[in-house]
């Protein structure tokens, strides 16, 4: 048991040193905003696109809803490892490329505090930034080079009550952090034409805080409901945006630079709200949807044009996204490994968060199909996501992703008896 302490620990270790360095993705949409946002899901629920807000399982860690911490075993500490690999196909026009990403995605643990009282801790990714490309103008021998790298994490201390029978509440609260540096390079085929070098940064502390209630109720002998709820609080992240344009003369080599213009407090994070619910049969087939909504709409976003760069608003509109998925285990109780194994589905789709040039961002449609499999009191979580970004006049992106998690149930309060 202590060889597997050390390995959750070494991984967790390992986990947080690569979503601090590296990122996950390479699309040119993560230019936008805070990044693409990343999936929160662990790895039992991405099997099912991600429900998760009416999941209660004391044998699983739920971070979608911290009121399901009050579900934890009171025997038992949950370790929670996933990562992800996938293969992307850019499209645009009579132009495909393919790209290979692959990152550790997340690091979890749970335990009882108290009769009732659940906690959790974890590292999980808020966002990726990721993207290297080029955009040329034919008609005017012109080509802008786009670079970017960074993205947003968060550590969490969360912690779930179950206040009376079927009733429970609870809260994540996060350090939030991360940062980005972007850049714009303008040449020409034309060696008398000034290279134009714009390079923009900034740097995220700041905090999270996210709320979550559950009400379980059995509705007869074969069937528990169980209905969630999620709010996250939207405030300013006390973020500057600075950007700096750099002019250079190729036959002079010579240079000259703006005056770096810093916008104070330039980045928010939006308000947000949930709903889900699941519905258990037999304790064998659960069945749940979920439905969120992110006001981005209301929050204002650096953004350079013919002004200068300046705070604009009508940048972001509201992100919904709305999910549905299933597990299944053929006989809980049989002693065949294939009965008790979790078969898992889902789908989801969500709208974007951003604007390009006026026109909301690409939609997304995911598709999931997924297994559980029981080692001993342990989990391996495997699952397969066709993920489709489109939208209209931009690259369409088809992603394939594969999912692994690993979840530990260790027996650490257990009193032992000796005979």
């Amino acid at each position: 048991m202590n060889k597997r302490i050390f390995g959750c620990l070494l991984a967790g270790m390992i986990a947080a040193q690569t979503m601090a360095q590296e990122s996950s993705t390479l699309s040119p949409y993560s230019q936008y905003g805070l990044g693409v946002l990343a999936d929160q899901s662990l790895g039992f629920s991405r099997g099912m696109a991600g429900v998760g807000i009416g999941l209660r399982n004391g044998h699983q860690i739920n971070m979608q809803n911290p009121a399901s911490y009050s579900a934890v075993d009171s025997l038992t500490m949950l370790f929670d490892l996933g990562l992800s690999g996938k293969i992307t196909n850019f499209k645009e026009g009579n132009k495909s490329v393919n790209a290979k990403t692959g990152n550790f995605d997340y690091a979890v643990a749970s335990f009882r505090l108290l009769r009732h009282v659940g906690v959790a801790v974890g590292i999980v990714p808020f966002s990726h930034i990721g993207y290297d490309y080029e955009s040329v103008d034919k008609t005017t021998s012109t080509t802008e080079g786009y670079t970017g790298d960074g993205g947003c994490r968060q550590v969490f201390l969360g912690m779930g009550w179950e206040f009376t029978k079927g009733f429970s509440v609870g809260f994540n609260l996060s350090y939030f952090w991360g940062n980005y540096d972007k850049g714009v390079l303008v040449t020409n085929s034309d060696a008398t034409m000034n290279i134009l070098t714009r390079s923009y940064s900034t740097n995220i502390r700041s905090y999270k805080l996210d709320f979550g209630f559950q009400w379980q109720h059995s509705l007869n002998a074969n069937n528990l409901l169980t209905v969630g709820l999620t709010t996250s609080v939207g405030h300013k992240l006390n973020a500057n945006a600075d950007v700096v344009t750099v002019t250079t003369n190729p036959q002079t080599s010579t240079t000259s630079a703006t005056k770096p213009t810093e916008l104070e407090n330039a980045f928010s994070l939006p308000w947000a709200f949930g709903i889900g619910a699941t519905l258990l049969h037999k304790n064998s087939l659960t069945a749940g949807f979920d439905y969120s909504l992110q006001k981005w709409g209301s929050i204002d976003y650096p953004v350079y044009d013919s002004r200068g760069y300046n705070m604009t608003n009508n940048y972001y509109c509201d992100r919904h996204k709305v999910a549905v998925g299933a597990d299944w285990i053929p006989n809980p109780l049989s002693r065949k490994y294939l009965n008790q194994v979790h078969y898992r589905i889902g789908a989801s789709y969500t709208t974007p968060y951003y604007k390009i040039k006026g026109s909301d961002g690409p939609n997304e449609l995911t598709l999931s199909a997924g297994f559980g499999l029981p080692v001993s009191r342990s989990m391996v979580h495997i699952s397969g996501q066709w993920v489709r970004s489109k939208a209209t006049g931009f690259v369409t992106e088809n992603t394939f992703r594969i999912n692994i998690g690993l979840t530990f149930n260790e027996r650490w309060f257990a009193k032992w008896k000796v005979d």
